[in-house]
């Protein structure tokens, strides 16, 4: 296990990015169709597919799931990967045509500096395409692909990843997040994290949770100040696992996982957030 979302087999993961864009695609490729459900929790989410992803949807299963950067013109990140999958001879077969399933979401990176003047059509489709062709079990983890124009209210955002294998059975989940939060992920102005209780192998820096709280650490804090419009944000996330799991299952286990973002974020859920968790079930028995 190496705390990564390709822990479980049949997923690889790539990215593409670009430093002068301050943004980038990640895409999560699965080997063999997976079954796919979405929970949307964010009041301003962008999202490309999400209806295939609903339970009363024909389609159970995806090829792909893309995360990007970009706002809403990210969602063509999605196409980039579907043609890569065209290529590979992947998709949904419909008499003798064959469409690859890619459901995508994006975040606000539109004002972190980046440059934004792509002329007549964003680059995305083509960070996309990039990103399918270097998706593999090895991926970098900070400011990469969708994680690489991502901003917090303290600190900069991007790509994490996290694994787990159930002790009690053979079965394995992981999780990809990218953190692109109007709010904080660590505790006032310390070093601690809100996630510190589930830290593995001091990855936050092995400080725990603050011996006290006070009043100070708990004041809300959003990009710009604190009086600042929430406009910049979004997390997203991808859970994985081998457990063999039907689509409503599937959908309320990415329910659940929306649980982690209220345990790591500060704030969460906001109107203007696009807030997102995918659930992609690579069952052994496919």
């Amino acid at each position: 296990m190496n705390n990564l979302l390709t822990d479980v087999a049949g997923v690889r993961v790539g990215h593409a990015d670009d430093a002068g864009l301050a943004s980038g695609v990640t895409a999560i490729l699965f080997d063999a169709p997976a079954v796919a459900a979405i929970d949307v929790r964010g009041g301003g989410p962008g999202t490309r597919e999400a209806a295939a992803l609903d339970l009363a949807s024909t389609v159970e299963r995806v090829d792909a799931i893309v995360l990007s950067g970009g706002s809403a013109f990210g969602l063509d990140a999605c196409g980039g990967v579907q043609a890569f999958l065209a290529a590979q001879g992947r998709g949904f077969r419909i008499g003798e045509a064959l469409v690859p399933i890619v459901p995508g979401a994006i975040l606000f990176d539109l004002l972190n500096g980046g440059d934004k003047a792509w002329g007549r059509f964003a680059p995305y489709r083509d960070l996309g395409f990039a990103a399918a062709s270097a998706a593999g079990p090895d991926f970098a983890l900070g400011s990469v692909g969708a994680g690489l124009g991502a901003t917090t209210a303290t600190l900069k955002g991007g790509v994490g990843s996290a694994s787990a294998k159930l002790a009690s059975c053979d079965i394995k989940i992981a999780a990809l997040a990218v953190v692109n939060a109007a709010g904080t992920v660590t505790i006032g102005d310390t070093a601690h994290f809100w996630a510190a209780p589930f830290e593995i192998n001091g990855e936050f820096g092995g400080c725990g949770l603050p011996a006290s709280f006070t009043p100070e650490m708990l004041i809300l804090r959003l990009k710009g100040g604190h009086n600042a419009p929430a406009r910049e944000n979004t997390t997203l996330a991808v859970v994985v696992t081998d457990a063999a799991l039907t689509k409503p299952q599937a959908r309320r286990l990415a329910m659940i996982a929306q649980t982690g973002f209220a345990r790591a974020i500060y704030p969460v859920h906001a109107p203007l957030d696009g807030d997102v968790v995918c659930r992609g079930n690579r069952c052994k028995t496919d």
